[in-house]
């Protein structure tokens, strides 16, 4: 299975490919789409929408997993952080791509072995679980531990432990 994992954010989208069967997983791209302060967010999202429908277009990924609503403190960050998931659903569903979401602390639990892991210790954990030879970008991690956690939910003894859902 070849998936594509996104870590949506308006200014800094992590994405990842990778491939593979449970903990056996290649990585085949990964980086973050920065998008600078300077353009208004309408076209920070288009930017994210087309870079990730390139994306789509080049590793042809089976499905897609992105990370789940997480809990903001703020209503501005909270609809910020919705519309970046919006414009990553959208690419996603214009190719026709099964979309699954994983909430954050399950995805931590499913790499790291602890669900308030912090972002140095999942970013670590990547890496050492994909022989990569250097440490991910934080949000690029992010995204890699998304896709490892999708890969591992496709093995019926973790799916309960990990909850994804279809969006």
């Amino acid at each position: 299975m070849r998936v594509l994992a996104i870590d949506p954010a308006v200014r800094n989208t992590g994405y990842a490919v990778v491939e593979g069967i449970g903990r056996e997983a290649r990585v085949l791209a990964y980086d973050v789409i920065s998008i600078p302060d300077r353009l208004p967010q309408s076209a920070a999202l288009a930017a994210v929408r087309a870079h990730l429908r390139n994306v789509i277009e080049k590793h042809q990924p089976d499905e897609v997993a992105v990370e789940g609503i997480i809990y903001v403190q703020s209503h501005r960050t909270a609809i910020s952080m919705g519309a970046a998931r919006a414009a990553a659903l959208i690419a996603a569903a214009d190719a026709g791509l099964c979309v699954y979401e994983y909430a954050p602390t399950k995805v931590k639990m499913a790499v790291v072995g602890k669900g308030k892991a912090d972002k140095q210790q999942v970013a670590f954990m990547v890496r050492a679980l994909l022989g990569l030879a250097e440490t991910p970008p934080h949000d690029a991690a992010d995204a890699l531990a998304i896709g490892l956690a999708h890969l591992q939910a496709s093995d019926p003894l973790k799916a309960k432990m990990l909850e994804r859902r279809q969006v």
